[in-house]
């Protein structure tokens, strides 16, 4: 495995100072720029660290500029006031039920623009019962061979905004064995061998998408399946590839563009 200490950070900053030069140009003209709305929603099952996971990403999305609603309540998403204008979701919620007027809240902002973004804790293994949620966020928990295992990511778009400039790198995690739908465009992926396979044989050698991006209606979804602890974050690529999701599934210019679908099943 590659260390984590190939991450070329000079090269990450680059990037994201630019893009928040750019954000900063029409306020240094003189011109009123409208803070952009995200709603951030907490909660579900203890053990993934709910509120310790957004508290990572909270505070920096502020420092670009975003008006935060942080709530620990999935009734956010029956309030159209709340709802109302967001640019970005996130959500941090394991496991748990949803009423239909919290489902239909969220599914209505995402298809009509607003984008969403989460990991593992918080979107993919969430919501189990609703398979209309499954299909917004592009994928769903299967199981996770082996228990906290060592594993590496690799990353299969190093051209695309959200890990240009990032390598390959090593995780100590458990590593998540997904249900993913064709469509989505994949970042980055993980080869199922050692400890994992050892625990499951018949999928030794599968690859397994890590990071994904895809549309759901006209909004923006990102995820990816990091995330099973806060700790995850400290590895400094998987925190930069959420922070660039972030970004990405709120639209902010430059952040990078539509998907396109990496199916593997497509008609050449």
């Amino acid at each position: 495995m590659r260390p984590r200490s190939s991450f070329r950070l000079g090269s990450a900053v680059l990037l994201w100072a630019a893009l928040a030069a750019c954000a900063l140009s029409t306020v240094a003209s003189g011109q009123s720029v409208p803070k952009r709305r995200a709603l951030v929603v907490w909660g579900g099952w203890e053990g993934h660290e709910p509120k310790k996971a957004v508290d990572i990403f909270v505070p920096w999305l502020q420092q670009q500029g975003f008006d935060v609603v942080l709530s620990n309540s999935l009734d956010s998403y029956r309030d159209e006031a709340t709802m109302k204008g967001l640019a970005l979701v996130v959500q941090s919620w394991t496991m748990g039920q949803m009423t239909p007027d919290q489902e239909k809240g969220l599914l209505n902002a995402i298809r009509g623009g607003t984008g969403l973004a989460g990991w593992h804790g918080g979107l993919s293994d969430a919501f189990r019962a609703n398979p209309e949620y499954e299909f917004m966020v592009g994928g769903a928990f299967a199981a996770h061979p082996g228990g906290i295992v060592d594993y590496e990511v690799n990353l299969s778009r190093p051209d695309d905004p959200l890990t240009r400039g990032l390598t390959d790198f090593a995780m100590k995690s458990e590593q998540y064995y997904m249900l993913v739908d064709p469509n989505v465009e994949v970042l980055a992926t993980t080869t199922f061998r050692g400890a994992a396979a050892k625990a499951a044989p018949w999928i030794e050698g599968a690859v397994m998408p890590v990071a994904w991006k895809k549309l759901y209606g006209k909004g923006r979804v990102f995820h990816t399946t990091l995330g099973h602890v806060a700790a995850d974050f400290d590895v400094p690529q998987a925190r930069e590839i959420v922070k660039r999701g972030l970004l990405w599934a709120a639209r902010v210019e430059g952040a990078g563009d539509d998907p396109r679908p990496t199916n593997p099943y497509r008609a050449k």
